[in-house]
């Protein structure tokens, strides 16, 4: 019989990011980040990025977020009672280095985390730590464009260094960059490598210069190249895994025009970045596009031998929704996670007009076991929505179960399959701040927290219904859904 079944150790959880849950932006020696001078937004009014935090005029979500810097006991403890296994979180980089470019970290933003990860041991949770999590220094904004610039690398490997020997014995599993192949789009410039070309005012509507946006992303390669090698150095222990914005797509129609289309979208979103960090080899359909649309940048010989000798051990990806193809401009769009593309007639969609496509998943866990071959997790997936809260305290989320139910059933069937999965963190362990839109009020926890879009409310947490459902699911190892 074909085996449908999670494996007896798999990892159970959900993910969270430091920027849109943590808040405390400004306690115990935290420095600026760059989520930290963005204002917050609607699916129709985009988030302005404003060099100078002006609190009169906008409200930063960031600042306050969901509280889980004063909340971590009480949200861990709720994350084990439903029976996580594994947690992820990112670290903010500017609790460590405020600036970004400092010698000696603060004492005081490692002192947090030393009890986060004392927490997650206290419940057997494994942290499963994103180092960067679109929470860049702004100072390095200031100085040198962020990771345009070269000198980024040697300020996240000193960042790496600290992390590594402190945490050597706590933590096992690391992603260096969340959805690095972001910066393969121009909306990827701000959040995903702090760069602020002239003319940027809006996230969605960036100043794009692609000379400096590849620059940063191979900046960023060598970066997570060096900090495996220095990483495995340290703990041989670790186990490393790139993070991929998975946006899976097809062809709308069987016109070849269509599938030549789909086929170097999928190549340059979703393959190049993982060629890279997972092949150690930077592949031979990226030289060409460089070159029919002139981009240049440095890559020296020795970041290549970096890359090659700095692959990761696992990969691990988004998946909220597929987008279509078409070489017709005038089909209808749907919007996405980071890029929107054509409406595929046979999807439903969310709220944000996302489509819904559970088989998707098993597609694209085919897709990514057939070419790289190596462990999988699902480091995020789930729907944004807008839940209510009822008087007793309860909220009625049938719309997020049936969501992840059905893509639960689809990683069945891709361990049928064969695929090497490993574990699942859905997006989110709890409410907090959308990136794209800065609302709170578009949720994805198994959590809610009772705070609206404009920064109003108690932080009173409350358990859903789909709280109890994944706690059956994980108890049952995924047989019960």
């Amino acid at each position: 019989m074909i085996n449908k079944q999670f494996p007896p150790h798999f990892f159970w959880g959900g993910a969270t990011a430091a920027n849109q849950c943590e808040g405390a932006w400004n306690a115990d020696g935290k420095g600026v980040s760059i989520s930290d001078v963005m204002t917050n937004g609607t699916h129709l009014e985009p988030r302005r990025i404003t060099p100078v935090i002006d609190e009169d005029s906008y409200y930063y979500p960031s600042h306050e977020a969901v509280d889980f810097y004063h909340h971590y006991k009480e949200d861990i403890a709720l994350c084990a009672e439903m029976g996580f296994n594994i947690f992820r979180m990112s670290i903010n980089w500017t609790r460590i280095f405020p600036n970004g470019d400092e010698t000696e970290p603060n004492e005081k933003g490692l002192e947090f985390y030393d009890k986060v990860f004392a927490e997650l041991k206290k419940y057997k949770i494994e942290p499963l730590v994103t180092i960067y999590h679109n929470e860049n220094p702004f100072a390095l904004t200031h100085k040198c464009n962020g990771w345009a610039s070269r000198e980024c690398i040697e300020y996240y490997l000193r960042f790496c260094e600290v992390l590594f020997h402190r945490y050597k014995d706590v933590v096992k599993y690391w992603i260096p960059f969340n959805e690095i192949n972001c910066l393969t789009t121009k909306l990827g410039n701000w959040n995903h490598a702090g760069i602020l070309n002239d003319g940027t005012e809006y996230f969605t509507d960036q100043t794009d210069n692609p000379d400096l946006r590849f620059a940063a992303l191979h900046h960023q390669f060598v970066a997570s190249a060096r900090a495996v090698k220095m990483g495995k150095a340290i703990n041989p222990q670790f186990h490393f895994g790139t993070m991929i914005c998975h946006i899976t797509v097809y062809p709308l129609t069987p016109h070849p025009d269509d599938v030549i289309l789909t086929q170097q979208e999928d190549m340059m979103r979703n393959c190049f970045s993982a060629d890279v960090q997972v092949k150690g080899i930077y592949p031979y359909y990226i030289k060409s596009y460089f070159e029919k649309n002139n981009i240049h940048f440095e890559i020296t010989e020795q970041d290549l031998k970096d890359i090659a000798e700095g692959c990761v051990d696992f990969y691990s990806f988004s998946y909220y929704m597929s987008n279509c193809i078409s070489s017709d401009a005038n089909s209808a769009k749907v919007s996405g996670n980071v890029m929107g593309g054509a409406k595929n007639p046979y999807l439903k969609a969310t709220d944000w007009n996302w489509q819904i496509d559970p088989k998707g998943l098993r597609y694209t866990l085919n897709h990514v076991y057939d070419r790289y071959g190596v462990p999988i997790m699902i480091t995020e997936n789930g729907l944004g929505a807008k839940d209510v809260l009822e008087a007793d305290g309860s909220v009625h989320d049938d719309y997020r179960i049936q969501y992840i139910k059905e893509h639960i059933e689809q990683m069945k069937e891709a361990i049928g399959d064969g695929v090497d999965l490993i574990g699942y963190t859905p997006w989110a362990s709890i409410d907090l701040v959308s990136v794209s839109t800065g609302e709170m009020e578009k949720r994805y926890g198994f959590i809610y927290v009772d705070k609206d879009n404009q920064g109003n409310g108690t932080l009173k947490r409350y358990k859903k219904d789909s709280f109890y459902w994944y706690q059956k699911v994980i108890q049952s190892n995924g047989e019960i859904l």
